[in-house]
């Protein structure tokens, strides 16, 4: 099969971390007799830097152009710490997600039995966890209208707005994928404050007897959040809105006992991007101490949902799983008495390992 993909680094620990997934990625498409082509560019600050264009048209074509998109993380200090600033480099994520189409976010959620005692909840709390969050990427606060300051500066505003087709598509993605697991959906909302939300749980309702097999919950955000630290196992599809989404899948990726380890997908329009939900992690940057199992796990997403190459996506899983059972890990998973490993020690173990 031929593989087109861009490339997006960005900022941080982002190059690092993605220079292992990629290391990984090519080592499959050689065992597998697959023809990949890449391209990389610029996302982010570094963008900001370069082109004044946190997202620059230039990335934005080659994304469109290729079959996925395996991106690292963005963001700086350099514009966290300036209040003045006016172009951000998140805005360069908002814009990619916007122009790209990528409308809904997935990402799961398991745990990995040799690092369960790295979960900061209880082992029999966390022994069955595996489910999968689906965010909705495109709406909501972070792109509503309208938004800002006032002229002195001493009051904003942000709003919440969502449509119909917004809401059903995103659902429409939930009831399929709670179809193909063990059909249990839950809607989380605030539709005791929100009317964005009430017309969720309308329109959810609505939708619900066109799957008859699959049991629907809807809980409050509130609750869902307290559920997943009481009864993560008690989940297998969560679907929600933008910022209520941001903050669960979050929450629930330290029950794996690392953020370094959830990847996602994001899928939508044009193209699918794939990630690790971690950020640009600047304190780490250039040291070579990144975990980059996300990143490697989110190429294995790829290789599954761009491609449909099952087997492919499998092998990095058996690889990823195989790395922390040798404890042949980074510093933040490394138990007591295991020698932590460096960012490019990790991407090469991999590779022997897949090659082998």
């Amino acid at each position: 099969m031929k593989m087109n993909i861009a490339v997006l680094p960005g900022d941080g620990i982002g190059p690092e971390v993605v220079e292992q997934a990629l290391k990984v990625t090519k080592a499959v498409c050689e065992k597998f007799s697959h023809e990949l082509t890449y391209e990389k560019a610029l996302v982010g600050a570094c963008a900001i830097d370069e082109f004044g264009d946190p997202y620059p048209e230039k990335t934005h074509e080659l994304c469109m152009k290729s079959d996925a998109v395996l991106f690292g993380a963005l963001g700086s200090p350099k514009y966290d710490n300036d209040p003045t600033a006016t172009i951000r480099p998140e805005q360069g994520l908002l814009a990619m997600r916007k122009k790209l189409g990528l409308y809904a976010n997935v990402r799961p959620v398991s745990i990995f039995p040799s690092l369960i005692e790295r979960s900061p909840l209880r082992t029999e709390l966390v022994r069955d966890v595996d489910f999968i969050c689906i965010r909705e990427l495109t709406g909501g606060l972070y792109f509503g209208r309208p938004q800002g300051r006032s002229e002195d500066g001493n009051s904003a505003v942000d709003t919440c707005a969502y449509s119909r087709t917004e809401i059903e598509r995103i659902l429409k993605v939930a009831f399929e994928y709670a179809g193909k697991r063990r059909k249990k959906l839950t809607v989380v909302d605030k539709a005791n404050v929100l009317e964005t939300s009430r017309l969720w749980r309308q329109i959810a309702k609505e939708m619900a007897p066109g799957y008859p097999d699959i049991e629907v919950e809807y809980l409050f955000v509130d609750n869902a959040a307290m559920r997943l630290i009481q009864w993560p196992s008690s989940f297998d599809v969560i679907v929600t809105e933008n910022m209520f989404g941001d903050i669960l899948t979050d929450e629930a990726s330290v029950i794996s006992g690392s953020m370094g380890l959830l990847p996602s997908a994001s899928v939508g329009l044009y193209t699918s991007l794939f990630e690790p939900i971690h950020g640009s992690y600047p304190q780490a940057a250039g040291k070579n101490i990144a975990n980059p199992l996300a990143t490697v796990l989110s190429a294995a997403m790829m290789f599954e949902y761009a491609f449909g190459l099952m087997k492919e996506g499998a092998l990095i899983r058996k690889a990823v799983a195989a790395s922390m059972e040798a404890g042949f890990v980074t510093e933040d998973i490394a138990m007591d008495g295991q020698k932590a490993r460096t960012t490019n020690e990790v991407g090469d173990w991999l590779v022997t390992y897949i090659k082998g």
